[in-house]
């Protein structure tokens, strides 16, 4: 059993890092406060390549593995969650989902656009009436010979606004539920799509979030990704792999916050001691370093998992969960030790606390999350230890 990054994933956490700290930080809490969308910031993501980053060079992406994208999920989300959202969208679900559910001609004319952060893409599941469950899509895909006739309201949309291609489910026979469900490949700038105002939000406020309204958008045949109603069959696949990439960020979110708390603690003195002497206060940090780690370990089991072949979606569930609820706990916490200070923006904990608790819902809300993982097991998907694996 093996703990070890190599060199090259290791170099790839270097370079995030030094990317978070050198052209993220210093802007993040006036684009939170004032909604400000990283427009710079996500062109200089792209220069990096953190835009592709699982993308076969073939299309102008950098070819690494998940380990490697969620060492920089991390790594960004502990000072941006706005800039890692934006990031997991483009990475996970719309540039992985149209690499291996896509047709040759699908794959040379988007992914070249979107691996290089030319283009950003936006997944469009969730409606007014369809979060959780999926299978009630009321977004209409009407068959009409050589295209689609397309219609309805797509919610919570993030690269809402500043995307040039979305990814839509739609449902084109309602007889046939989620079996009659399609996918699509639509391009903003055809006629019928129309964007909303931008969501005024508790957290990951720079991100871009907005409604998306389709009326009688024409979309031909060729855009649409798979076989005849295989569209719910790719959502769920699509954001099984999703879920890493946010399981990533809440550790990162977490992590961000410790790492706060700990430097903050070292350097606060009541009583004559540095705060971090106090019992109290060091006992919080240890429970946050325990269970950061904890969660460190299903993110990357799951990342390794996916890069392996393996089954992944019960592990990219438990990730998910245990992640988020972890980043929610200890962004608390961290809040507490910085006392009155970490109720103030200067200290960025209160952001992270904020950001944390969106993980909690998108990509699959923690109850969701919890129905994912008692189903595996109780259909005979039992849950095996990273040791097992290698037996089965």
């Amino acid at each position: 059993m093996e703990f070890f990054l190599t060199e090259e994933q290791l170099a790839v956490q270097e370079a995030a890092r030094e990317f978070t700290k050198n052209e993220l930080l210093a802007g993040v809490i006036e684009r939170d406060r004032d909604m400000k969308y990283p427009k710079a910031e996500v062109r200089k993501m792209a220069e990096m390549g953190f835009l592709g980053m699982m993308v076969s060079p073939e299309y102008q992406g950098g070819g690494m593995d998940t380990i490697s994208y969620v060492l920089a999920m991390e790594e960004i989300s502990k000072v941006d969650s706005s800039c890692s959202v934006i990031m997991s969208v483009n990475n996970s679900l719309v540039c992985w989902g149209l690499e291996v559910y896509g047709t040759p001609s699908q794959k040379e004319k988007y992914l070249p656009k979107l691996a290089s952060g030319e283009w950003l893409g936006s997944f469009c599941l969730s409606e007014p009436e369809a979060g959780s469950d999926a299978t009630s899509q009321r977004t209409t895909a009407i068959d009409m010979g050589d295209h689609y006739i397309l219609n309805g309201t797509k919610n919570w949309i993030t690269n809402g606004g500043t995307s040039a291609v979305h990814l839509v489910i739609a449902q084109t026979y309602p007889e046939k539920g989620h079996k009659g469900i399609n996918a699509f490949i639509v391009e903003t700038s055809w006629p019928g799509v129309n964007i909303g105002a931008k969501e005024d939000k508790l957290g990951i406020r720079a991100s871009d979030t907005h409604t998306i309204m389709y009326t009688d958008v024409k979309v031909p045949k060729e855009n649409r990704i798979g076989e005849d109603g295989f569209g719910f069959k790719f959502a769920m696949k699509v954001l099984s792999g999703g879920r890493i990439g946010i399981a990533a960020q809440a550790l990162g979110i977490a992590a961000g916050a410790y790492e706060l708390a700990v430097k903050y603690a070292k350097e606060r003195e009541a009583f004559g001691k540095p705060i971090a002497q106090h019992q109290a206060v060091a006992f919080k940090i240890a429970d946050m370093a325990t269970e950061i780690e904890a969660a460190r370990l299903l993110v990357y089991r799951a990342a390794w998992l996916k890069d392996n072949g393996m089954d992944y979606t019960g592990a990219a569930a438990m990730a998910k969960l245990f992640a988020s609820e972890v980043a929610m706990k200890h962004t608390v916490e961290a809040i507490q030790v910085h006392g009155g200070y970490g109720y103030v923006k200067e200290y960025h904990v209160e952001r992270l606390m904020r950001d944390a608790k969106i993980t909690q819902i998108y990509e699959g809300t923690s109850e969701m999350q919890r129905i994912v993982i008692s189903r595996n097991i109780l259909n005979g998907q039992l849950y095996e230890p990273m040791w097992k694996i290698g037996e089965n």
